[in-house]
């Protein structure tokens, strides 16, 4: 049976936003769309639907509920689950599934990032309406001819126009750390940009995975750093391999790549850092892992893996 939620109602949210009484920034130890964790008990995880891309909205649920997950981290994103341009009419339908297999609709990842953009807002207000509460935004970058200052601050802009909209909708905009040259690879860079905003509707999608890549032995003083501003986390694991003559990354399932995930999680614990978690599996799994229509292995190995990082997930979780 699932754990019924104690957050707030969208009624009782709206209520509250307009007397007033929530006009504080919301951090992420006081963030009434809290699903995620409390320092004792179980963790609360989402599977992301990339993986289970080569299935229908039913078998997808069914899937991820016997497994063990609480909900689908959904995507609503070219070439995802639900494609933009038919939200009005997929989502509705993906969310039935959902709920008919006690899944919770809480997440989705998106390549949302104009709040003028007709698709794009179309996509909220539709998940909006369907429960959803938190989203990851899609990616920025740094252009040549502009300076990294002026783009974080256009930028910064950028994403508290979208947190207007979103306050509108009761909906958080997550934008992830992802390594590589993308805007807030560093973390260190991403601060400057949500400065700019309220915190209350936009924030960060903390992946501790691109944070050790790109940080190394300073990941915990980055994480340091944006914890006020976390409203969700994306879970996995990493290691670094010579591959063909050459130093690549190399994916694998938790516990066995380079996170120390016993002491990331009594971090988060010791922040009181309760916000959505989301599960990826980016590691070799017959195509599974990109997010493949039709994968190369039997799908039960997949789940199998699925379970068991899960599983692992949720030990360590209570352990640390």
């Amino acid at each position: 049976m699932k754990k019924k939620s104690n957050i707030l109602s969208r009624r009782d949210f709206v209520k509250l936003s307009s007397t007033g009484l929530m006009a504080m920034p919301v951090l992420t130890t006081a963030n009434p769309f809290n699903l995620a964790t409390s320092s004792n008990d179980d963790i609360t995880v989402h599977l992301f639907s990339k993986h289970l891309q080569f299935l229908d909205y039913n078998e997808m649920s069914r899937i991820a509920s016997e497994i063990g997950f609480d909900g689908l981290d959904l995507t609503v994103r070219p070439k995802g689950h639900v494609l933009p341009e038919n939200v009005s009419i997929d989502l509705p339908k993906a969310v039935a599934a959902m709920k008919k297999y006690g899944l919770s609709p809480k997440l989705m990842t998106t390549n949302v990032l104009d709040a003028e953009n007709a698709v794009q807002k179309n996509v909220l207000e539709t998940a909006s309406k369907l429960g959803f509460t938190h989203y990851r935004t899609g990616w920025l970058a740094y252009p040549e001819e502009r300076s990294i200052a002026e783009s974080q601050e256009l930028y910064g802009k950028q994403l508290k126009q979208l947190e207007e909209l979103n306050s509108k909708l009761a909906l958080i905009g997550c934008y992830q750390n992802h390594a590589g040259n993308h805007v807030g690879a560093p973390i260190w860079d991403l601060e400057p940009i949500l400065s700019l905003t309220n915190n209350e509707f936009i924030g960060s999608q903390y992946d501790i995975r691109h944070a050790v890549v790109e940080g190394g032995g300073s990941w915990e003083l980055g994480l340091r750093l944006i914890k006020p501003f976390i409203k969700s986390i994306v879970i996995k694991d990493f290691k670094w391999g010579m591959l063909n003559g050459k130093w690549e990354l190399i994916d694998t399932p938790l516990g066995e790549g380079m996170v120390d995930f016993p002491h990331y999680f009594s971090l988060l614990k010791k922040y009181k850092i309760n916000v959505p978690v989301s599960l990826h599996l980016e590691y070799e799994l017959g195509g599974a892992e990109h997010g493949a229509k039709t994968i190369s292995i039997d799908k039960e190995i997949v789940y199998k893996q699925m379970k068991r990082d899960l599983e692992w997930l949720r030990k360590t979780w209570r352990n640390a």
